[in-house]
């Protein structure tokens, strides 16, 4: 986001809190950034903003802007920022920001009109520089993100510097309602999410296992050329093997409690142990127990180093769709993109120095073929490099240098736009993500690949080298889909459900128009599904035109109508919305090769 456009947003969450607080004057500031879509403002309010809200605060920002008021900057000292913050009225959460900013770092206040509030900017000269906006939503939304605090009221909008592009952007929204896959996963029956079970756990539907073993036939199809080995690890761990890794304690906080073996629970109860002391317990060693794996690398790291090796042998390249666990606060869920257990498509790379840059290309054409195959060709690319300052990483400075050089590199040879992010990078390396734009112009982080020198140390990993002495390995980490769950749901969104044939888990219905073709039909059916096409068959009593309205709902990509003409000629009419030029009567061979086809080549939709 460019800096005007940052002040403008910025601008019009400080009009938005301002015309709350004309509206609702008991309302409770929390806080009002931009965001690389628009604005929001958290309120804590007992009255709940609704619909009818949001369209009178939405015209009360307008009399506001088209007042003009001008954005002032102001210093305070600590003391003085408190006092102001009481002489507002806006204690309960402000003072709390107010600690948040460091000793010795200015306190700023932005004022316009009536309204003042604690800032660190910049903001635009004068309201009226707010020329298009709009509220979008209502949400919930944890004080500082944290499901222990209280739940404020989050008021969602949108501005952009002209009219047309805020149209442009509200047309997309309305097209991203219209493909949300939590709405078109119910329509197709492709997974459900059960509170009996658990938020943020998915369960596959049979339509839907078929479009995640379809994305698994097709990655292993690449693996296998690239010469991967395919390995399977259990779904938790002891505690000791991730506290090695690192990944406990680092990631304590995103992980699911421990589980403590029995014994040692009840000798812990019988101690009348209070949480933190149980807590220090398990996070010292003291008591062992087991995880549910965060990360599937401590298990491919053991599977490598169970057996000894050569520099010949490498590079030693382990793949597994693995199962995960991470505990994702509740108010982040979002159907299958935000969940809180996951497969991912998981690779680890052993490798000798000398073949480090070939490996990671090997990665990098791995996820380049992916996003072709489903037609997201325009993408950048984010580094996440360390932070020098921060305690948050492991490992030796000069082997850190040494990967993200690696790194960089990479990103150099793809040719495409990239940022580097420091403070981003994985506790044990650096990584390249790939952020993907899908066809209505929405980016998706989708794809990562990681260079660690860390791991083999920690583990003690080594080989024999040529000169017969023990050598340490460099471990890649790389995923090209991240996750069959968030992969699979940005597909439906891309796809807006439609998917490509091969993806597709119904790929051909039959239509047969009465009683005296249903033996044609059968003939049909048996047909395709031994020729390995998912095929259905609609003998229901309907009329041919809800057969087809039932079809097109379910987004079927071919329909295959049957009638008595059809029959007598061995024929069948063609109706796909892949193939537009291919509709009208074929024969029963021709229609099979078409489609055939599609399946073969991964063919995307003509008006895709």
């Amino acid at each position: 986001m460019d800096e005007d456009l940052h002040k403008i947003r910025h601008s019009a969450s400080h009009v938005l809190a301002a015309a709350v607080l004309r509206l609702f004057p008991g309302a409770k500031l929390d806080i009002g950034p931009a965001t690389d879509s628009g604005f929001y403002y958290d309120f804590d309010l007992e009255h709940k903003f609704t619909a009818d809200d949001l369209a009178c605060i939405e015209e009360e920002m307008r009399r506001i802007i088209s007042e003009n008021q001008k954005f002032e900057r102001f210093e305070l000292s600590r003391d003085e920022a408190a006092a102001k913050i009481e002489e507002m009225g806006q204690g309960q959460y402000k003072l709390g920001r107010l600690s948040d900013i460091p000793e010795g770092e200015k306190i700023t206040f932005y004022s316009n009109g009536d309204f003042c509030d604690l800032c660190a900017g910049p903001h635009v000269d004068y309201t009226k520089r707010i020329k298009a906006f709009k509220l979008l939503s209502v949400a919930g939304a944890y004080h500082r993100g944290d499901e222990k605090n209280k739940q404020l009221q989050r008021i969602y909008g949108t501005a952009f510097a002209t009219k047309d592009e805020l149209e442009q952007y509200l047309k997309r929204m309305e097209e991203a309602k219209l493909r949300d896959h939590r709405k078109l996963g119910k329509e197709m029956g492709l997974f459900v999410i059960d509170d009996k079970v658990g938020q943020g756990l998915i369960l596959w539907k049979p339509r839907g296992a078929v479009v995640r073993q379809s994305l698994q036939d097709f990655i292993l199809e690449l693996l296998r050329k690239q010469g991967y080995q395919q390995v399977f690890t259990p779904h938790i761990g002891k505690l000791g093997l991730f506290r090695t890794s690192g990944h406990f304690p680092y990631y304590k906080d995103s992980q699911f409690v421990p589980i403590v073996e029995r014994d040692d629970l009840l000798r812990m109860a019988k101690e009348r142990l209070d949480v933190a002391e149980y807590e220090k317990k398990v996070d010292s060693g003291d008591v062992e127990g087991f995880l549910l794996k965060p990360m599937n690398c401590p298990f491919h790291v053991e599977i490598f180093k169970s057996d000894p090796h050569s520099y010949r042998d490498l590079p030693v390249r382990l793949a597994e769709f693995g199962n995960v666990y991470r505990w994702e606060q509740s108010g982040e869920l979002n159907g299958m993109t935000r969940v809180r257990g996951f497969t991912q498509d998981d690779a680890h790379i052993f490798c000798t120095p000398e073949q480090l840059d070939g490996e990671i290309q090997g990665c990098l054409d791995l996820v380049r073929a992916v996003f072709d195959t489903i037609g997201m060709r325009e993408y950048r690319v984010r580094i996440s490099l360390r932070d020098p300052s921060s305690d948050k990483y492991v490992g030796d400075e000069s082997n850190w240098e040494k990967s993200e050089a690696a790194i960089r590199k990479a990103a150099k040879s793809l040719g495409v736009p990239y940022t580097e992010e420091i403070g981003e990078a994985a506790f044990y390396g650096p990584k390249i993500d790939f952020v993907v734009k899908d066809v209505i112009g929405r980016e998706w982080q989708l794809g990562t690949v990681q260079v660690d020198y860390n791991l083999p140390e920690r583990f003690d990993l080594w080989y024999t080298g040529s000169d017969n002495k023990p050598h340490r390995p460099i471990m890649i980490h790389r995923a090209p889909f991240g996750s069959l769950e968030r992969f699979t749901g940005v597909l439906i969104e891309h796809f807006g459900g439609n998917f490509p044939t091969w993806l597709a888990p119904e790929q051909i219905r039959i239509l047969p128009l009465g009683e005296a073709v249903s033996e044609y039909a059968d003939s049909l059916y048996a047909r395709f599904k031994d020729a390995g096409i998912r095929v259905g068959i609609d003998d229901s009593a309907e009329k041919l035109g809800a057969k087809v309205r039932k079809a097109e709902t379910e987004k079927v990509p071919h329909m295959l109508v049957v009638g008595k003409r059809e029959a007598e000629s061995g024929m069948v009419s063609l109706r796909s919305r892949i193939r537009k030029a291919f509709e009208g009567v074929r024969s029963a061979d021709e229609a099979l090769e078409l489609i055939s086809e599609d399946i073969r080549t991964r063919r995307l939709p003509d008006n895709f």
